[in-house]
This record gives structure tokens, C-alpha cells and sequence, in this order.
């Protein structure tokens, strides 16, 4: 048995301050919500009644835990591995020979720029095979800022260094200001570091000469650095938008920069023009189109649209089910709140408004396939999201909850031929590499920053990121379904035959999220043991095979993955989660303060990775696809699958393939 297949199987720990349970042996499997019974991420609901939803509940099923370990209390001592279920010996090797490195920030003696202490120093960083060999990190162009006391010390730093004339324009001037940009987040909440930029702007203007003009100019270029980073995601800053109107104001009224800065004060006025501030006192903006969410509320229609980056503000339907799976279609805010939830559907069934603690007040509960039920508190936001591949919310008294069954066409499946029989490799290959560019490309880069270091506080920015790990959930369990319901064992061969060539075609496209989708939906565990089935392979399918599950492989860092993906240029898909465990790492390994001063050599490892999202994108995704009603069937089957993502059932089917198989 491969390693990455027992990798995946075990349960896995769980990180520090959030819930990540389950894996791809279990319920969800690689990238969902809420899974199925029998493996990590499944078993039945709960015996005594309603739970409450933990929160980050998406991340508990994804495929991240199998390649995130809780970091060790203190440095240098090794977390502890699972007692339960066995962990495999090859762990620590799977996950890095050194483990995540501890950044540690020591004060050096003598007196710092800002009083009190001296710079800081970190005896140790992070090593290239930790993170992203073939990528080594640049040196960061810190070295002159000396030590900060406190975090809005930084940015004043950032912004002196930008206004020396002679370092503005320079490269390591441009990856300061990006790293700022991207990662103040980190010790400065949004509005508070726009609240620091706004005041050096006000003091910069009463000094006189080249002196207050470099300051301003410095001011101007972190603006415009901002802007044009955030862009949509600025409509979900509450307060962010008076401030940045307020400072582009003062801007646009200084003559001095229109005389030296011109084509830059009309960039930030294109900018402001072009992104769309949320400003409370001001009248909001008409209602927009609704926009699909996939799986959630089905249309063929909506599914064979280009998919656009979600914001919170922004309007969905959804059906919300009823004990007797009846339903109600709402439409609601992406970001809504279950009690805003409830509101919905209380006011769609004519509830009568009555004081709290009517007995049978309605709840909001998520089921999935396998049965499992998760009680949604009234303040919990943002749930859509958070739901799996097969999961759905069900409105119901207390007295019904323990009555909710899922839904029939999540439990009840039918053995047969599907499209899959009857489409080329190629074809669904393409599909899916042009499907999940448009994907990879909604989801902003802050995403990934937000969804590892703010955890629920970020969730309404990374709404994009969370449906991109669900279809990766999706694509594994659309494997193994597809496999599981041909009974017929010479087609089934032939299945497996056309998921290996899927695998490498997307391979080839430089998809390396849907080829590890694929080739972990053939290493799941029911798939994997059909024994006869495997054996009608012929032999080079095998070693082809063989070939790509070794680029899959976890062991030293998934060594063979990254030598592969830093070969590539863009365009390229990488294997998203990857990603978010190397961030999930510099997180975990290192402070971002100590003794409230900022620990800046982690600010730039996290913009470093950052960067290398910004630089797969770099490049437009050229696919030549035919246009016929044959492509366009074969795209609406490969954007809306059918899957099951219950592993019990899944065994189940397994086992009446090839009951004696080992």
C-alpha cells in the first residue's frame, strides 16, 4: 500500500485553536464540509441531542489535516503523535526532516531607533525544503527598519525607507511595500493601519520642502500599492471606505503632487473611480445579481456560466429543507447569519412573530449524506460555504431534530453507465483544467492569508478559496463513485484505464490540483482494494500509475511534487492545499509578536508564498476546446457531478464488487 494511501486514512490531529478532523478516509474527504460515516470525517449524528457547529466546520473535512501536525509546545520538542488508530512511523519524514521551524525574535543589546530596545535577529529560518524547494526565499529588505515597539511603529518605518528618493523606486523598495500590504493584516487590522496611513499623510503635509513632498510620495505609493491589491475585497471593510475617501481627498487637493506625481494621482483616482468603498452614511448601492453557488441550488444553466469571484455582500438562493424535505428558496447575502437565515424562511412559511423562547422556534441544521447533523448557532455567518459536497440545511422545531433524515438522493444510488462511459479522457481532462482555472482565479491571494491566520474573523473574505477546496472534495469522490457503481469488472478496468490517462493529461496541462484529486480518488481505499479489478490492467497502465502516485507522495515534503510544480510556468493550477499547509506551518512555527514587537522576517515568508500564487496566475489559461452541443454536455457534466461522498456507502459498494478482496 502506497504511503500517501495510509497517510490519508488515519486520523489526523488537530491544530492548534481550530477543529480539523477527517481526511479523504473519511465523510468528506479531501476538500468539503461535513462527511460521511466510517472513516475520520464521518459517523453517525450526535446520541444526545443537538451539538453545536464548530467553527472553521469546512476545514474540519478538508484534505489539509493529513498534512497538518499540531506544532510542538515549545521549540525543539516534537508534537505528539496519535495514539489512537496508529500513526504511521513515517510521519515526521512525510512532513519535513526538520519539522516547521521555530522563528524566535531576540533583542540584541544596544539602543534601538525607536528607544528601548535594539533590532531584532532570528537565529534561524526557514529552509527552502520546508516550504518550496526550487524556490528559495529572498532575503527580506528589512535589515534598515530596526525594531518597532509596536506594530504601527512598522508602517512608519516602511513609509520613511519609501521616501528617501533614492531607494523609492528600487526592487527591494516594491517587495517591502508588497510585503506591508499583504501581510499587515497580520498585527494591524485594516482600518487601523488606513487610520496610521491617513495621520502620516496629515503630519507629512505640514513640513515644508523635498522633505514633506518624499513623505507624501511615500504615503501616495502605499495607497495605490493598497488599492490595487484589495480591490473587491474592499467592499466588505466596515469603516475602511470613509478613510481611504477621506485620504485620497487630501491628495487629490495637493498641488505639490499633481506637479511631481501626476500620472500617479490619476491612477488612484482611476482606482477609487473602479473600487467599490463601503461607506455606512452614504446611500447603499441598488441590489445586485444574484449569483449561483454551486451543488447548493442546482441549474445547468448557472453551472455552464463563467464563475466570478464571490463577496460576502453578494446574493445567493438557496433552499432551506423542512423535516418532511419540503422546501423554501430564499434569497439571501452570502455573509447572512443564521438568524438572518431564519428569518427568511420563518417569513416565507408566515410564522408569526412572538417573544423569545417560543417553544417551537424554528433551528437551522446541517445534514449530510451520511446523517451526520451539525446545530447552527444563531450568530454563526457565512454558512454556505461551510457546507459538504451533499450537505443541506434543514429549518426545524427542537422536538424534529433528532427526525432529520438526509435527503433520498443523497443515501439511495443506482448502479449503471454514466456520461463518464461515454466521453474522451481528453475531453473531461480539458474541462476540468479550464473549470478550475476559473476558479483558482476568483479566489484572491488574501484569501489564503485570511482563511490560515484569522480564522472565522476571515471568512467572509475567503468564500472563493472554501469553494475551490470543496470541488477538490468533489473530483476525489467523483472518482471513486464513477468506479464503485460500474459493476460490470471489464468496464470497471476500463474506467480505471481512462482515470489514469484524465491524471496525466491533466498533469500535462499543468493541473495539479485536479491530477492529485484524480489519483487520490483512485487511492481511495475502496477503490484501491478491488484487487481482480486492478489485475485486468495492463501493465504499463500500472506503471504509469505507479509514476503518478510517486509524484504524490508526502515523504520529505512532498519533495517530488514541489521539484515538479517549480519546473512549470504559468499558467499553472497548483495543488491548493499545499499551500495553505505551508502557510499553516509559518503560522504555527513562529510568533507574529513577541513582547509586542513585530516579527518581520515571518511577515515576509508569509508575502513570499503569497507571491508565488500571484506568479502561477501570471499568465492566461489557452485551451483549444471545439464549440458543439457534444462540449457543452460534456462541460455541464463535468462542472456538476454527482458523487457520493459517504465512505460507509462507498465501502458498501465496494464490497459487493469484490467481496473476497484484499
Amino acid at each position: 500500500m502506497k504511503p500517501l494511501e495510509k497517510f490519508l486514512k488515519k486520523q489526523t490531529s488537530q491544530l492548534a485553536g481550530r477543529t480539523v478532523a477527517g481526511g479523504p478516509g473519511g465523510g468528506q474527504g479531501c476538500c468539503g464540509g461535513p462527511g460521511g460515516g466510517g472513516g475520520p470525517g464521518g459517523g453517525g449524528g450526535p446520541a444526545g441531542g443537538p451539538r453545536p457547529l464548530q467553527r472553521r466546520q469546512s476545514v474540519s473535512r478538508l484534505l489539509l489535516p493529513a498534512f497538518l501536525r499540531e506544532p510542538p509546545a515549545e521549540p525543539g520538542l516534537e508534537p505528539p503523535l496519535e495514539e489512537e488508530g496508529g500513526e504511521p512511523a513515517g510521519v515526521a519524514e512525510e512532513l519535513g526532516s526538520g519539522g516547521p521551524c521555530w522563528l524566535q525574535l531576540e533583542e540584541v543589546p544596544g539602543p534601538g531607533p525607536l528607544g528601548g530596545g535594539g533590532p531584532l535577529r532570528s537565529p534561524s529560518s526557514y529552509s527552502s525544503d520546508e516550504l518550496s524547494p526550487g524556490e528559495p526565499l529572498t532575503s527580506p529588505p528589512w535589515a534598515p527598519l530596526g525594531a518597532p515597539e509596536r506594530p504601527e511603529h512598522l508602517l512608519n518605518r516602511v513609509l520613511e525607507r519609501l521616501a528617501g528618493g533614492a531607494t523609492r523606486d528600487s526592487a527591494a523598495s516594491d517587495i517591502l511595500l508588497d510585503d506591508i500590504v499583504l501581510t499587515h493584516s497580520l498585527f494591524l487590522p485594516t482600518e487601523k493601519f488606513l487610520q496610521e496611513l491617513h495621520q502620516y499623510f496629515v503630519w507629512a503635509g505640514g513640513m515644508e520642502g523635498p522633505e514633506g513632498l518624499g513623505r507624501k510620495q511615500a504615503c501616495l505609493a502605499m495607497l495605490l500599492h493598497f488599492l490595487d491589491t484589495y480591490q473587491g475585497l474592499l467592499q466588505e471593510e466596515e469603516g475602511a471606505g470613509r478613510i481611504i475617501k477621506d485620504l485620497y481627498l487630501l491628495i487629490m487637493k495637493d498641488e505639490s503632487l499633481y506637479q511631481d506625481l501626476r500620472d500617479d494621482t490619476l491612477r488612484l483616482h482611476q482606482l477609487v473611480e473602479t473600487v467599490e468603498l463601503k461607506i455606512p452614511e452614504e446611500t447603499q448601492p441598488p441590489s445586485k445579481q444574484v449569483k449561483p453557488l454551486f451543488r447548493h441550488f442546482r441549474r445547468i444553466d448557472s453551472c455552464l456560466q463563467t464563475r466570478v469571484a464571490f463577496r460576502g455582500s453578494d446574493e445567493i438562493f438557496c433552499r432551506v429543507y423542512m423535516p418532511d424535505h419540503s422546501y423554501v428558496t430564499i434569497r439571501s447575502r452570502l455573509s447572512a447569519s443564521v438568524q438572518d437565515i431564519l428569518g427568511s424562511v420563518t417569513e416565507k412559511l408566515q410564522y408569526s412573530e412572538e417573544p423569545a423562547g417560543r417553544e417551537d422556534s424554528l433551528i437551522l441544521v446541517a445534514v449530510a449524506s451520511s446523517g451526520e447533523k451539525v446545530l447552527l448557532q444563531p450568530t454563526e455567518d457565512c454558512v454556505f460555504t461551510t457546507l459538504g459536497i451533499n450537505s443541506h440545511l434543514f429549518a426545524c422545531t427542537r422536538d424534529s431534530y433528532e427526525a432529520l433524515v438526509p435527503l433520498p438522493e443523497e443515501i439511495q444510488v443506482s448502479p449503471g453507465d454514466t456520461e463518464i462511459h461515454r466521453v474522451e479522457p481528453e475531453d473531461v481532462a480539458n474541462h476540468l483544467t479550464a473549470f478550475h482555472w476559473e476558479l483558482f482565479r476568483c479566489v484572491h491571494e488574501l484569501e489564503f492569508v485570511d482563511y490560515v491566520f484569522h480564522g472565522e474573523r476571515g471568512r467572509r473574505e475567503t468564500a472563493n478559496l472554501e469553494l475551490l477546496l470543496q470541488r477538490c472534495s468533489e473530483v476525489t469522490h467523483w472518482v471513486a463513485t464513477e468506479v464503485l457503481l460500474c459493476e460490470a469488472a471489464g468496464k470497471r478496468a476500463q474506467l480505471l484505464k481512462k482515470f489514469i490517462k484524465i491524471a496525466a493529461i491533466c498533469k500535462q496541462n499543468q493541473d495539479l490540483l485536479s491530477f492529485y484529486a484524480v489519483v487520490m480518488g483512485l487511492d481511495n481505499a475502496a477503490v484501491s482494494r478491488l484487487r481482480l479489478t486492478w489485475e485486468k490492467l495492463p501493465g504499463k497502465f500500472k506503471n504509469l500509475f505507479r509514476k503518478l502516485e510517486n509524484l504524490t507522495d508526502p515523504c520529505r515534503n512532498h519533495k517530488s511534487y514541489r521539484e515538479v510544480i517549480s519546473k512549470m510556468k504559468p499558467p499553472v493550477i497548483p495543488f491548493v492545499p499545499l499551500i495553505l499547509k505551508d502557510l499553516t506551518f509559518l503560522h504555527e512555527g513562529s510568533k507574529t509578536l513577541v513582547d509586542g514587537l513585530v516579527n518581520i522576517e515571518k511577515l515576509h515568508s508569509v508575502a513570499e508564498k503569497v507571491r508565488t500564487v500571484r506568479k502561477y496566475r501570471s499568465r492566461p489559461l489557452c485551451l483549444d476546446m471545439e464549440a458543439s452541443p457534444h462540449h457543452l454536455q460534456t462541460k455541464a457534466y463535468v462542472r456538476q457531478f454527482q458523487v457520493i461522498d459517504n465512505q460507509n456507502l462507498l465501502f458498501e459498494l465496494s464490497y459487493k464488487l469484490e467481496a473476497n478482496s484484499q
